[in-house]
């Protein structure tokens, strides 16, 4: 067993200890659905500022973005500009709002949220739907799992692939909400300590005498190479090649803002007054975590082409730059990425089957007949049990690796925003009510518009496609609305006109 190796074992072992540890504590808090779903809507602004950014941030950050930075040179910094401004924007044009209104509806979850609030079973149902596109951002952290355990711990693929989804799983199980916050914001304060420290490392590697110097080293390292990489549109990127595509990845880090998985942190709450304390903590802890991002850069300089995968390119960076104990802690670290985001995936899906569908539709509709306390005990049971078909589901759609983890991770995110910000936007700024059939259509027109952009080809970059079909989404409901309310008038005009 190589150094790097046993390293790794103590750390992740050490790691997997303390969240065992929060994971029983969880446990014994959570009495029902809602504290599985939200944490009873009993917690502080730091825990869910730190929560929130480590779960909007994910593995991707350490290993699917460095990769692009290795790849892709200067231009995959606007990736940092797409986070750090659209994913504020979203959260703070959203968040407030959408937590003053759930005062009184007390939804658990996104789907449930919108179903409340236009009173919509087919919006709930469809928008729950549609967050099974989350799946594949699941698939896309176990990637980042099983080769952070196939590059340092010597497994397999596929073995790692199974053991990074069987501790998510379990953890998730017996947790809920609970076991995701905590540890998530464990989790977060990890990663900014460690994206700092590799930003911070290339700096004193390659040294010139001043900040500025450096960098212009740096730049002459890279132009060598390969003169796109220091291009400020790179037309070898897949995601920042022009202006227009540098736009769609800002408009679509905004919606993700409301993703599912982040909007259950929002409705978890405890004091609407905190909700800018939420947001600051959030907005600190990934400006540290996301300088990360320079990590790909260095890599580039310090070994060319000489990494067998973009995916692995920090690796690569931390086994050529440090010992081998930090290059374990910075394994452990990824390993708590990748699992900060993925609980919250697997809440926010197993809500949709417990609450938003068993619940709110076949047990409220009469459809199920059961005693309130009986229909939620099978609820919290129905939260636990799709937890593991979940975890199966993701598990065999990255049986085979994908070459740029990023992209399987994007396809999930693009499809719920392009079929749920319509509804959200509207119900957040719409100066009356939109009928239920306008959300309707615009959740289904967004959703087909990314498929047809994005499954076809029209369109080859997934933040593009679906920033495209977010808009289309958005411009739905907003037309429908207007022509649904005038048909509403004129039909009410009608029919006094005939009474009299």
């Amino acid at each position: 067993m190589g150094t790097v190796t046993l390293y790794t074992w103590i750390g992740f072992g050490a790691f997997l200890a303390i969240m065992f540890v929060l994971s029983l504590i969880s446990a014994r808090k959570t009495k029902n659905v809602s504290d599985f779903a939200i944490g009873g809507g009993s917690l502080g602004p730091y825990v869910l500022g730190l929560s929130f950014s480590a779960t909007y941030l994910s593995a991707a950050t350490f290993l699917g973005y460095p990769g692009w930075s290795h790849a892709w040179g200067y231009s995959n910094l606007w990736l940092f500009l797409a986070i750090i401004g659209g994913g504020p924007i979203g959260v703070l044009m959203v968040a407030k709002r959408v937590r003053k209104l759930n005062t009184g509806q007390k939804s658990l979850s996104l789907p449930d949220w919108l179903g409340d609030f236009y009173n919509s079973d087919i919006l709930r149902v469809g928008s729950g739907v549609i967050l099974l596109f989350n799946i594949f951002y699941i698939a896309a952290q176990f990637v980042a799992g099983a080769r952070i355990f196939e590059y340092l711990l010597g497994m397999s693929y596929t073995g790692g692939l199974l053991l990074i989804t069987t501790i998510v799983v379990l953890y998730v199980f017996a947790g809920g909400a609970f076991a995701d916050i905590y540890t998530d914001a464990v989790q977060s304060i990890m990663m900014g300590i460690a994206g700092t420290f590799i930003f911070i490392s290339g700096i004193v590697l390659f040294w010139k005498g001043s900040i500025t110097t450096t960098f212009t080293g740096i730049t002459n390292q890279l132009a060598s190479q390969n003169a796109n990489l220091v291009e400020v549109f790179n037309p070898e990127s897949a995601h920042f090649y022009s202006v227009a595509v540098v736009v769609g990845a800002i408009v679509i880090q905004w919606a993700f803002a409301s993703a599912p998985h982040l909007f259950n942190k929002v409705l978890g709450l405890k004091n609407e007054k905190d909700i800018g304390k939420m947001i600051l903590t959030y907005v600190i802890a990934t400006a540290f975590s996301l300088v990360v991002l320079f990590g790909g850069i260095y890599s580039r300089v310090a070994l060319v082409n000489g990494v067998a995968e973009s995916d692995l390119a920090l690796m690569e960076y931390a086994v050529w730059a440090f010992p081998a104990v930090v290059v374990a802690i910075i394994g452990v670290v990824i390993l708590a990425a990748a699992m900060s985001t993925t609980d919250g995936l697997f809440v926010s899906i197993s809500t949709v089957f417990a609450n938003d569908i068993f619940l709110k539709v076949l047990v409220k509709k009469g459809i199920i007949r059961l005693s309130p306390s009986k229909a939620e005990k099978i609820a919290l049971q129905i939260s636990r049990l799709s937890v593991p078909f979940i975890g199966l589901a993701a598990f065999l759609i990255v049986l085979r690796p994908p070459v740029y983890m990023g992209d399987i991770m994007w396809i999930g995110i693009s499809g719920v925003a392009a079929g749920t910000m319509g509804p959200i936007l509207y119900a957040v700024y719409g100066k009356k009510k939109a009928s239920k059939r306008a959300a309707e259509l615009s959740m289904g027109t967004g959703l087909l518009s990314y498929l047809l952009l994005y499954f076809s080809g029209l369109v080859p970059s997934t933040m593009t496609a679906g920033a495209i079909a977010t808009l289309i989404g958005i411009a739905t409901i907003v037309l429908l609305s207007a022509i649904l309310r005038k048909d509403a008038k004129y039909a009410k005009a009608s029919k006094q006109l005939k009474a009299n």
